[in-house]
């Protein structure tokens, strides 16, 4: 096929905006039951944006048969910390999960049958541990019902639904992971109190089970005011694991001894992580396949693996994944939810014998081919503070196109959420519905971002809208220095967290020609006092803690500095954000209109933190393409609504 010279951002591309919303799946949170007749069933949640972002739990038995089991309109979600996660939990063939729509508990029986655990209140649940000898399931609750603060606790359920939530362990601000030992003897969790998250400094505690169902006296096991402790698991001979970054990284330790002359071993002291940050629940990025051989997903210069770890030794696990979940056996295979470096990924059976993978759901039914993908390509530069800062790089790639020879394509700068957090490598339509119509993308890890060790994470503190953006444009100076991009015709794009520093590199520096914020953050002060319980302390960390920081938090909000801002902006708000309210976006609208500024503002009812919908995906999508458009003057291919700045 002859290649066509066509200016950048005009290429016609195989990923149209309504085929990504409308034939999207999202596939999370694999677990392995029963179904009533005994047969092993294989259990995950599909996020459909098609039916309104509903998530849907489904069962199957990996020879491609499957089944919704929790019908419209029910949506298998959780808002404990608003982000949810853990939503649901199986022993056998009985489910327990949280209903989006009224926050109650349900339990769902091998016979289909769907009945509520939990009154309607005030309460929200997530995180659930079946207690199956003692009849219940012991879980995180957090209680909107008393007026300021919502109250988070361990409680436990009754699987009868007879009778309230009872408290089971208190008096901390934040709990996670209940996880009882195969025996039932025993309980771990986790806590956290304000100001830390998760990653600053959590503990990790164990307590026997009496006889009554209550907690014996609570031992700290590990963790810390400035250590991160996550994900307890108990290996099949009752020995409490977890991970830990008191080495600077988020290494695997096992408990050794009992009481207080108990100590720990770190499995495989290394430069790896092998936790992420808890922004939701549910996070496994460990198991046990045997007595002493563990299946984890370590993360090594930003990229993911999927490895073994037995008798000290971390041996490569083969696999065409890129990045995936840590899988489950089921019938002599591995289950493994997934995407490569060059194709969609979905959910499928993994034979590790001989590598070969049969796919039962794909997350679209896209078909792209491989001419058509770019891939990442992973650089480092240097960053202002004279570390070195991380970035993948993917340039403009489509088989039918190139771009005439004396021009260099555009760059989209995109800035990931948290900030605590990281972007991977593994193919993401997000990024291909830019690489296939001419862009050059950069998705970089600044400074904050996981995967690169605490030191890396730490160099956000107090630094934020500092480092972060100055790490952004850092990477796209180098690519425009090595002549890969455009250096005038650069965006910089990014959602919550990403958002903000969005806002603040096109703010407080001169280097990017638009920019998208996608229900970002433009006065920090102001969603301090607003935001939800989880994240209201975020900033004393961030920035730095209030009132005592005010001249900082000012200093470091676009809101207060509009007049310093000099090019079109777009901005994309769910309307039910509780994360970050729309007044956010409204705010720096009106600075930006009151300037003069080009902007344009889509607001979207029925959307919270994050785009769930079809539609809204879609024409989000959409007036991104169309703002680009007009700011780097040329016309893309397809009909686009015009989009008024």
């Amino acid at each position: 096929m002859t290649c066509k010279t066509a200016p950048y951002g005009t290429w016609a591309s195989p990923i149209a905006p309504d085929l990504i919303a409308g034939h999207s799946l999202g596939i999370g949170d694999l677990a392995v039951g029963q179904r009533a007749t005994g047969d092993a069933c294989l259990y995950w949640l599909e996020s459909r944006p098609a039916e309104a972002g509903r998530s849907v739990l489904v069962c199957g038995d990996g020879t491609g048969f499957s089944q919704d089991l929790t019908p419209p309109p029910f949506n298998v979600r959780s808002r404990v910390h608003e982000y949810g996660g853990g939503a649901y939990a199986v022993q056998d063939d009985v489910v327990v999960f949280s209903n989006f729509a009224d926050n109650r508990v349900y339990r769902l029986d091998g016979t289909g049958k769907i009945a509520p655990l939990t009154a309607e209140s005030a309460r929200r649940f997530a995180d659930f541990a079946f207690d199956a000898a003692r009849g219940r399931v012991i879980c995180v609750c957090e209680d909107h019902g008393g007026g300021g603060e919502p109250v988070n606790s361990l409680v436990v359920l009754d699987l009868d639904g007879a009778g309230a939530p009872k408290p089971l362990a208190g008096g901390h601000d934040f709990f996670a992971a209940p996880r009882l030992s195969l025996d039932g003897s025993q309980l771990a969790w986790v806590t956290w109190d304000h100001p830390n998250m998760p990653w600053d400094g959590s503990d990790l505690w164990c307590a026997a089970i009496r006889d009554d169902g209550s907690l014996g006296p609570a031992e700290h096991i590990a963790g810390g005011e400035a250590i991160s402790v996550q994900q307890p698991v108990w290996s099949p001979d009752a020995v409490l694991h977890y991970v830990s970054d008191e080495s600077g990284w988020w290494n695997l330790y096992r408990r050794e001894g009992e009481g207080p002359d108990a100590g720990a071993v770190n499995l495989y002291p290394a430069e790896m992580e092998f936790g992420v940050p808890a922004w939701g629940f549910g996070n496994v990025t460990f198991r046990f396949d045997g007595k002493d051989r563990i299946i984890c997903t370590p993360v090594t210069d930003g990229r993911q693996g999927l490895a073994v770890l037995a008798d000290g030794r971390l041996t490569a696990l083969e696999s065409p994944f890129e990045e995936s979940n840590v899988p489950l056996a089921f019938g002599g295979r591995l289950a493994i939810r997934g995407a490569g470096a060059d194709a969609p990924g979905g959910l499928a059976l993994l034979d590790p014998a001989t590598g070969a993978v049969h796919w039962l759901r794909r997350s679209t039914s896209l078909a792209i081919a491989p001419e058509d993908v770019s891939r990442a390509e992973a650089f480092s530069f240097p960053a202002d503070d004279g570390t070195l800062a991380h970035a993948f790089f993917y340039p403009p790639t489509n088989h039918a196109y190139r771009g005439p020879s004396d021009e260099a394509p555009p760059l989209i700068v995109m800035s990931h959420g948290g900030p605590t957090g990281a972007t991977g490598t593994a193919f993401a339509l997000k990024i291909q519905f830019w690489t296939s119509r001419g862009f050059a993308v950069v998705d970089v890890n600044y400074g904050g971002s996981t995967g690169y060790g605490r030191a890396y994470r730490a160099r956000l503190d107090g630094k934020w809208g500092l480092v972060d953006a100055a790490d952004c444009i850092a990477a796209a100076r180098h690519l425009a220095a090595a002549g890969k991009v455009d250096g005038k015709r650069m965006a910089i794009r990014g959602g919550s967290a990403g958002g903000y520093t969005t806002l603040a590199a096109l703010t407080f520096h001169d280097v990017f020609a638009a920019g998208t914020s996608l229900y970002g953050i433009g006065d920090l002060a102001a969603l301090a006092a607003d935001t939800h319980k989880f994240e209201s302390r975020y900033l004393d960390r961030l920035i730095g803690p209030l009132p005592e920081a005010q001249a900082l938090y000012d200093a470091r909000s676009p809101l207060k500095h509009a007049d310093r801002l000099n090019c079109p902006v777009l901005f994309l708000q769910g309307l039910d954000d509780k994360v970050v309210p729309p007044n956010q976006a409204e705010a720096m609208v009106a600075a930006l209109k009151a300037k003069g500024l080009p902007v344009a503002y889509i607001a979207f009812e029925g959307e919270g933190h994050g785009f769930r919908r079809a539609d809204t995906i879609q024409r989000a999508l959409k007036a991104e393409l169309a703002f680009y458009a007009q700011v780097f003057g040329f016309q893309p291919a397809g009909e686009l609504e015009t989009l008024e700045l």
